[in-house]
């Protein structure tokens, strides 16, 4: 049986998905009307509803288009790695690479729309929006319990509450980073370097693997400043 008649479909649907994962981008959730949205995909609110049903519903869509390939990509890394190791433990620097190079690599994609969806991933970090949260926690729930335990396993010394809130340091960093090269030049006040974009991840990199091994803090000390 023929599938051209559902070819026009799915290009409205493609359409809708990249206008508003550019949209929400740029204006953050709720500042992008559904009316924005149809304007930029040329379509019309009924066909929204027809794909979506609703906002929060197109928003979960938006996600999900690249979330679930990004995370089995890091999956099946931490599966090669692990299956390499025959048993032991996987090296942390090995592990880091692993989840976080796989979105490096995605945020580098400009041409197919990796790079926006990034920035909107790192943009939603940083934007109070508790529906949201709660479904990109769902969303990385899996791929967090894996590499978690991973790095528990990798870092027997180091308790489990400061890796957590290391990785979390390690997700802000690489947000930061990610929302755009530019704005740290712009708030120092200089040109952005034409080669900087291609040391973003040998640097970045560098410096989530920095702060994964740094020195355990003094809690005892901080409380007697």
């Amino acid at each position: 049986m023929s599938t051209e008649p559902h070819l026009p479909q799915s290009e409205t649907r493609d359409r809708i998905l990249d206008a508003a994962e550019r949209l929400f981008m740029e204006h953050g959730f709720e500042g992008t009307s559904m009316r924005l949205i149809t304007g930029a995909a040329n379509a019309n609110l009924a066909a929204v509803n027809y794909h979506f049903g609703s906002k929060d519903a197109l928003i979960q869509a938006v996600f999900r288009r690249r979330m679930t390939a990004l995370n089995e990509a890091r999956l099946a890394a931490l599966d090669r790695l692990e299956a390499e190791a025959g048993g032991e433990a996987v090296k942390p620097s090995r592990i880091v690479e692993a989840f976080f190079g796989t979105a490096l690599e995605l945020a580098a994609d400009a041409e197919h729309g990796g790079n926006t969806f990034m920035r909107l991933l790192s943009r939603t970090y940083n934007e109070p929006n508790a529906f949201v949260r709660q479904f990109l926690a769902e969303e990385y729930a899996e791929v967090m319990d894996r590499f978690l335990g991973a790095l528990f396993r990798a870092l027997p010394g180091v308790p489990r509450d400061e890796i957590m809130w290391r990785f979390h340091y390690m997700m802000g960093a690489m947000s930061f980073a990610i929302a755009g090269i530019e704005s740290v030049y712009a708030t120092a006040g200089l040109p952005c370097k034409e080669e900087e974009p291609s040391r973003m991840r040998p640097r970045l990199m560098s410096f989530l693997l920095g702060g994964l091994r740094a020195p355990l803090p003094d809690f005892g000390a901080a409380a007697t400043d």
